[in-house]
């Protein structure tokens, strides 16, 4: 029966040695696997030992109270560490972080797919135990091949959905006034120290907005005055000095050429000539013209502008419901 076997497993019970033959191999400290080849006769039985055991340097991993374990090899410290990571929680770089941690001399800690891309650090140990993947610690790459984990049922599926919504409320419940305080005392600040990056800009540009209004306002005082010299001294040519006969081809010409320095203005800046529009353009004229000359950045006075009424609507939406205790879908419907 024996001699029809081609292998037998010895553990702590020793097969019998042949006849004739003395067993000089030391007892083996675990259990073993021995091939045995036959020389054709039982006296001519070799063996060799081939150990099932795990070699020290890999990087395994199994599941223990429904938590994967990972255990490898610290280059330093040639031992082997496990670490147990919560997967619905612990990202990739978390992990990584915990081994360098745990040696020091650990420099470069990386996970990169079979297909040779780099994993971000950002992933969930989940996604990545779904799959095969490759672990580099310092200059040593192992190959890692996750077991495979039996998938749930969907009633328990549903269950653990519902467990886990659950307590994402209660955590809500419990600390959400508490992070709505922190995050209008945060707001608060950021309003504050963008005010006063304000206060010397406002200042500035309350100046060149008075030295703009007042150019503007002498220019239109200008083209008043012009007009009335031009209708005064027409009068005079036409009843003192001329007649209407010689003096209407020349208010034809001045009327024309009036027209053709609107339409100019129309050419240029593609807009009707209308007072209103006219000033404002020139005064914005003067305005940055102005600013360039006293260093007024408007650009950066724009940008804090912007990032100051976001922050005070961010904090107008923030403390609605701390008064009304309305979510915030209630409140757009009532704005």
């Amino acid at each position: 029966m024996l001699a029809g076997l081609g292998r037998a497993v010895r553990s702590k019970w020793l097969l019998p040695v042949p006849l004739g033959r003395r067993d000089d191999r030391p007892s083996p400290s675990a259990p073993q696997v021995w091939l045995w080849k036959n020389a054709g006769a039982w006296r001519g039985w070799e063996g060799a030992p081939y150990s099932t055991l795990v070699p020290s340097d890999e990087v395994t991993i199994n599941y223990r109270h429904g938590l994967p374990v990972i255990t490898l090899m610290l280059p330093t410290r040639r031992e082997r560490c496990q670490f147990t990571v919560k997967p619905v929680v612990t990202t990739v770089g978390a992990f990584l972080q915990d081994v360098q941690r745990e040696d020091k001399g650990i420099e470069r800690a990386e996970v990169f797919a079979t297909d040779g891309s780099k994993v971000s650090h950002a992933t969930l140990m989940e996604v990545l135990l779904m799959n095969d993947f490759k672990l580099v610690i310092n200059n040593t790459d192992y190959s890692v091949s996750p077991p495979v984990k039996d998938k749930l049922n969907s009633e328990h599926a549903t269950e653990m959905d519902d467990i886990k919504s659950l307590v994402h409320r209660l955590f809500v419940a419990l600390h959400l006034e508490d992070h709505q305080i922190r995050k209008e005392r945060e707001l608060l600040q950021k309003m504050d120290h963008l005010k006063e990056e304000l206060l010397p800009l406002e200042q500035m540009k309350a100046r060149i907005i008075n030295s703009a209004d007042a150019k503007t306002s002498r220019l239109l005082w200008v083209g008043l005055a012009l007009m009335s010299t031009q209708g005064g001294a027409l009068a005079w040519l036409t009843w003192w000095v001329y007649s209407w006969d010689i003096m209407e081809p020349v208010t034809y010409f001045i009327t024309y050429g009036t027209a053709m320095a609107f339409y100019a203005y129309f050419v240029l800046t593609k807009q009707d000539y209308v007072y209103p529009h006219a000033k404002d353009r020139q005064f914005l004229h003067y305005f940055y013209q102005k600013s360039k000359k006293q260093h007024f950045n408007v650009e950066r006075y724009n940008k804090l502008k912007d990032d100051l009424a976001e922050a005070e609507e961010s904090l107008r939406r923030l403390r609605q419901p701390l008064h009304l205790r309305l979510p915030i879908q209630e409140i757009n419907d009532k704005d």
